[in-house]
């Protein structure tokens, strides 16, 4: 059974999911490209992070990062081995799911066209594309998107 669950991202499972997402950014795309957070960044107070796994196996993270008006969805990625099992979608929804419970109205994110099964995932999930939105830097890679939340 897929459990996604507030997490360390120091623990060893959610790290090593952590470490083989940042090198596949920085195998794909160039160093100013790249706006993962580093370890201690997800671990502040103002980032709410998540794992999903099956048993003691990680197979998924993401982070909620708490913005002034809305969430920044970050850290999403999963293992290779449990692609198309619905991970990510799994924590897609836990991140929506706190931001909910915070207030927060929206969801903002940034992408890559490259990364064209994520940017199906979030199109999938009522994201739309958008402008360039708080510290990014115009680049050719990056996509941004939103998702307005209704509140329950």
């Amino acid at each position: 059974m897929l459990i996604v669950e507030r997490a360390d991202p120091l623990a060893p499972g959610p790290r090593a999911i952590l470490e083989a997402s940042h090198a596949l950014m920085r195998e794909m795309f160039e160093p100013e490209e790249n706006y993962f957070l580093d370890f201690e960044a997800l671990r502040g107070d103002d980032v709410r992070f998540f794992a999903a796994r099956e048993g003691a196996e990680t197979l998924g993270t993401g982070a909620l990062a708490l913005k002034d008006g809305y969430g920044e969805v970050k850290s999403m990625f999963t293992a290779d081995a449990a692609r198309g099992r619905g991970v990510a979608a799994a924590i897609l929804r836990a991140l929506e799911d706190e931001a909910r419970a915070l207030g927060l109205p929206l969801l903002r994110l940034e992408t890559a066209e490259a990364l064209d099964a994520a940017v199906r995932l979030y199109e999938r999930t009522g994201f739309v594309r958008r402008g360039i939105f708080g510290d990014y830097r115009p680049n050719a890679t990056s996509v941004f998107m939103e998702k307005p939340l209704e509140q329950a």
